[in-house]
């Protein structure tokens, strides 16, 4: 007797079959696509608002040094520019100093050539001409004060007293010289001046 399986046959023909037709597994594909490029885009998204945060942050504190350190800089800016006033008042300071070397030798010349009795009323140069004008007791000190300017270097000799006159003062009951002296520097400076000394 011959037995014949039906049911084996439609068994086989069942389990062939697919579980998703070649739409629906496009569809689940082109699902997955999307909810990757969301999940991207979302991911981009929040690192990009993380970056800004962080360059927000940045800026202000950025901000905040610069208002920190914007005394300071105005501080810098007006030491600087007192370090160049006070150069260029070192600068002009040098250079009065050597334009006065002349003038300061010839002044202390003249005041240890300056005997007892006997001062000093004015004194003015003129180029390498020096005139000096003052008042003395006695013919001496007078003829002294003439000697000792004619024994430094820094004049040329002769030295010429140009006037003389008696004087006589009746509050003190005194006589008084009053002179005027030419002498001519030995080495004659540039330009003009004039000065006054006493004693």
């Amino acid at each position: 007797m011959i037995r014949i399986n039906l049911l084996s046959g439609e068994r086989k023909k069942t389990a062939r079959a697919p579980l998703f037709d070649v739409g629906k597994q496009i569809t689940l594909a082109c699902g997955l696509v999307i909810v990757l490029a969301v999940t991207g885009i979302g991911y981009w998204y929040w690192s990009l608002t993380q970056e800004a945060a962080t360059v927000e942050q940045e800026i202000a504190a950025a901000l905040q040094e610069v208002a920190r350190l914007r005394p300071i800089i105005a501080e810098v800016g007006q030491f600087e520019a007192q370090r160049q006033r006070l150069q260029q008042r070192v600068q002009l300071i040098a250079q009065l100093r050597k334009g006065q070397g002349i003038p300061v030798q010839m002044l202390d010349q003249v005041s240890r050539s300056v005997p007892e009795m006997l001062w000093l009323t004015s004194m003015e140069q003129q180029g390498g001409d020096l005139t000096i004008e003052g008042r003395s007791t006695t013919l001496v000190a007078l003829s002294d004060f003439v000697g000792n300017l004619g024994t430094t270097e820094f004049f040329k000799k002769p030295i010429e007293i140009v006037d003389s006159k008696v004087e006589s003062d009746p509050n003190k009951n005194l006589e008084v010289i009053q002179f005027t002296v030419k002498a001519q520097l030995a080495t004659a400076p540039g330009g003009t001046g004039g000065s006054h000394a006493g004693k």
